[in-house]
């Protein structure tokens, strides 16, 4: 069985969304990157989570042709590997329908940075996609929702802010490994949540200050990162690392 142990992080990715509340039935879906075998493990489209092992897991190459697995593919594929094939450093990717994040998506509207919980994780407003025209829709709809993503993220580091709320559709979120990637989902549901009760307590909410943001953010994730958040952080790129040797 290929990538063994990437199977069962990604297996493991997909029960944690489920755990935290961000799944509905089998609306969601996460995947991992090998690097060193330009291999992508994705879930199978259609069956409970609660079912789900690590050999129901499908591997596919970066054309989304599977290599190896019975079942078919999570119809959010193609998504999946434009994202891999474009963004430096992704080892994985989360899609819900949560709902807190996916309101913002409907509402077609950027999530701002009201305060620190959202600084700590995304360095600027999670980002709302433009809308696919009616040809998209019609022709490759989810190689054309990555091309969208790819669009809002030509001035933006993805992974200084891992994640995106897709228009009308719901948000997509990342990182390093399979594990990150949940992380990231859970927190990006959690912003929507906050932002969302705050913009309804003071409707003329502004942004916190960029020097703030600026602290929170780079005190985690800058160059200079301390205590648990840069060990984790080196844990995560020696993995990283390890997988691509």
């Amino acid at each position: 069985m290929l990538l063994k142990t990437l199977r069962e992080e990604v297996l493991e990715a997909n029960l944690e969304i489920v755990r935290r509340g961000l799944v509905l039935y089998t609306f969601g879906n996460a995947s991992g990157f090998d690097a060193a075998s330009a291999l992508v493990v994705i879930k199978p489209s259609g069956v409970p989570f609660n079912q789900l092992t690590p050999a129901d897991m499908v591997v596919t190459n970066l054309d989304a042709h599977i290599i190896e697995g019975d079942l078919r593919p999570s119809s959010d594929l193609d998504t999946h590997v434009l994202l891999y094939r474009t963004f430096d450093g992704l080892g994985g990717i989360v899609h819900t329908h949560s709902t807190a994040a996916t309101a913002w998506a409907q509402a077609g509207l950027e999530i701002p940075c009201f305060g620190t919980t959202h600084a700590d994780y995304f360095h600027g407003p999670v980002p709302v996609t433009g809308p696919l025209s009616d040809e998209e829709i019609a022709g490759d709809y989810e190689r054309n929702t990555g091309q969208a993503i790819v669009r809002r993220f030509e001035s933006l580091e993805p992974l200084a802010c891992p994640g995106v709320l897709v228009r009308n559709h719901g948000p997509f979120a990342w990182g390093r490994t399979p594990a990150q990637a949940a992380e990231h989902a859970v927190i990006l549901e959690e912003i929507a949540r906050i932002a969302a009760r705050s913009v309804a307590l003071n409707p003329a909410l502004l942004p916190i200050r960029r020097s703030l943001h600026d602290r929170h953010f780079l005190r985690k994730h800058g160059p200079k990162a301390s205590g648990g958040w840069a060990a984790a952080r080196d844990i995560e790129r020696k993995r990283a690392r390890s997988a691509a040797s």
